[in-house]
């Protein structure tokens, strides 16, 4: 990370501006940009916009399903102020970039879902136009999370093939701003709570550049201050504390503020949210109290908009939620744009949180050979496995210090679906568990979504997990249809062997269900009618009932989403519990009465 990951804001010390629009952009498909200087100016570019998925854009199959090197450009003027410094920050590029401020290198980055942030002070000009060049590119390998290959087509095209079930989305998915930051300022800041009676202690650890003394203080929007403590390191304690929780997702607001005989040097403010959360005697517990998990997997996926965040989708998205009593998600399978998690503090919704390990198994038809338990393709064997490692590790501590002051994230997914059979992965996965846990200021509960190879007794990580999470297709890739009765017996016999492996910690599944296409109805059922979907869920819901270690229920999908074309995907995953267009399924007034007694 070359700067702060804080969210930026508005004040009389700070301010940001936003250069999304219409930029330029340029395919590089030979790899001659930089050689070329095309840095300096695209010799042959397009208007595109910038927030921006690049892929369903366009109507043509070729740029559709472009992959390799592309090139973005935009100008921008910047006032005489020189007091401040300037940085650029990009809420993702999707999957690596590097970028130019005037003709000149002033940062790269790897990985798609979290900020590239840098302070361009150096390379801008004042009072002048200045230009951002970003050369990007959207190819898949064995080096970099998610993991995936990339083929070469006879006629020299490059064409990404994911070993994940999700559409590679690619550009500048997320907002970009130019930020205005003093010199002396706050770089970052954690919290911990520690509930005592009715009040709560908020221990807090600000990282900060200076020397003049930090005050931070805590407000409640009725009732005024409510703390106040001096340094960069100490403990507020708020009285009779109000909890944030699904119910009453109470936000306090917390200010850091530097100052000298002058005024004000720095002011940074953000909601807090007052809560715990652990996993401990079989059970989840928020703020001491036993919780069941109820919601789903996502995935940041619309028409058109491919990944890229929209207010609202995602008010439309969290009215579905609401409307069908869930109170959990799982960013599924990458950190999501940040707005996604301000909105669910402000709404009481819960997340796992998960790094974009996907595909760590090679198979271009991932969902089938991880629901039905494919052949082992020995993965973290490779030679590629110590800078795969470096760059997970990098994903990781980017996602935990964006998101580690949300109420709303509960705990951190590892990983999805690898292949954790052998003691390699093992040797992969311990030394990521352990970073994690080293960095969390709130140590979290961590787990990962395992695979059905993943067993009690074969799997070399389950141990690892503070709670299971299974991804389970009884029913649908494990004997389906006719066959539903026989996936009951299979389900309660891995069950019952979990039963004897969790030595007290809770399980959830974060996978289950069948794809459903909307408009199929059939007496009796078959596989893809809606009938059947029902019926699927009805079965795995009868198994889950009889364990009272299960602790939670994520159904996939959310909602029916794009994916690579072939022929066992009818233009994408539809899974989802609610159509692409946000719309109920059959399924969802089942689930919508379960849970309003869960």
């Amino acid at each position: 990370m070359n700067e702060s990951l804080l969210y930026p804001c508005i004040n009389s010390c700070r301010d940001f501006h936003s250069l999304d629009g219409m930029w330029k952009m340029q395919f590089d498909p030979d790899s001659v940009g930089q050689k070329e200087n095309w840095q300096d100016g695209l010799p042959s570019p397009f208007a595109f916009p910038v927030p921006a998925s690049f892929a369903d854009i366009f109507t043509d199959k070729e740029k559709r399903d472009y992959c390799g090197d592309f090139w973005y450009e935009t100008r921008f003027h910047l006032d005489a102020d020189t007091t401040r410094d300037v940085i650029l920050r990009f809420g993702s590029i999707t999957h690596r970039a590097t970028i130019f401020v005037n003709g000149i290198k002033a940062g790269e980055h790897e990985g798609g879902f979290t900020p590239v942030v840098l302070d361009i002070t150096p390379y801008v000009r004042f009072d002048n136009k200045n230009r951002i060049s970003v050369l990007a590119n959207n190819e898949l390998n064995e080096t970099s999370i998610p993991c995936g290959t990339t083929k070469i087509l006879p006629d020299g095209r490059k064409l990404a093939a994911p070993y994940f079930d999700f559409f590679n989305y690619s550009g500048i998915q997320r907002s970009v701003l130019l930020i205005r930051v003093p010199k002396e300022r706050l770089i970052d800041y954690d919290t911990d709570m520690e509930l005592q009676g009715n009040d709560a202690l908020v221990h807090y650890r600000v990282k900060k550049t200076g020397d003049h003394p930090i005050t931070v203080e805590i407000y409640d929007k009725t009732l005024g201050l409510m703390a106040r403590n001096t340094g960069e390191e100490g403990t507020l304690r708020v009285k009779d504390a109000e909890l944030w929780e699904p119910e009453n997702p109470h936000l306090y607001t917390i200010v850091f503020l530097i100052k000298d005989e002058h005024g004000f040097i720095d002011k940074f403010r953000a909601d807090l949210g007052i809560r715990t959360f652990e996993a401990r005697d079989g059970k989840l517990w928020l703020n001491g109290k036993p919780i069941f998990l109820k919601g789903f997997g996502k995935h940041e996926d619309f028409e058109i908009m491919g990944r890229t965040f929209s207010y609202p989708i995602a008010m439309r998205d969290f009215a579905c939620m609401k409307w069908i009593n869930a109170n959990c998600f799982r960013t599924s399978h990458y950190p999501y744009a940040e707005e996604w998690y301000q909105l669910a503090d402000s709404l009481g919704i819960l997340i796992i949180d998960e790094v974009p390990a996907v595909g760590m198994m090679r198979s271009l038809m991932n969902f089938a050979t991880a629901g039905t338990g494919g052949k082992e393709t020995k993965f973290f064997c490779s030679d590629t496995v110590q800078q795969l490692q470096e760059n997970h590790r990098r994903a990781l501590e980017e996602m935990i210090v964006r998101d580690k002051n949300h109420p709303s994230v509960i705990a951190f997914s590892i990983y999805n679906e690898p292949e954790t059979t052998y003691p390699e992965a093992r040797e992969y996965f311990k030394p990521l568990f352990e970073y994690a846990r080293s960095i969390d200021p709130q140590k979290r509960p961590l787990t990962g979504a395992q695979l059905i190879n993943s067993t009690p007794n074969t799997c070399q990580c389950q141990d690892l997990c503070d709670f299971v999470s299974l991804n389970r297709y009884y029913g649908w890739y494990v004997m389906g249809g006719s066959e539903i009765s026989v996936a009951e017996k299979l389900f309660r016999q891995e069950m019952d062997e979990w039963k004897e492996t969790l030595h007290g910690r809770p399980l959830i599944f974060t996978e289950f269900g069948a794809d459903t296409y909307s408009a199929e109805h059939k007496l009796p059922s078959v596989m893809w009618s809606q009938e059947y979907q029902r019926e699927c869920y009805e079965m795995n819901f009868r198994v889950m009932d009889d364990y009272d270690f299960v602790q939670g229920e994520l159904v996939w999908n959310f909602a029916d989403f794009q994916t690579t074309e072939g022929i066992m995907r009818v233009n994408g995953n539809k899974k989802g519990i609610f159509t692409r267009n946000r719309q109920p399924k059959d399924a969802a007034y089942l689930l919508k009465k379960r849970w309003e007694k869960k």
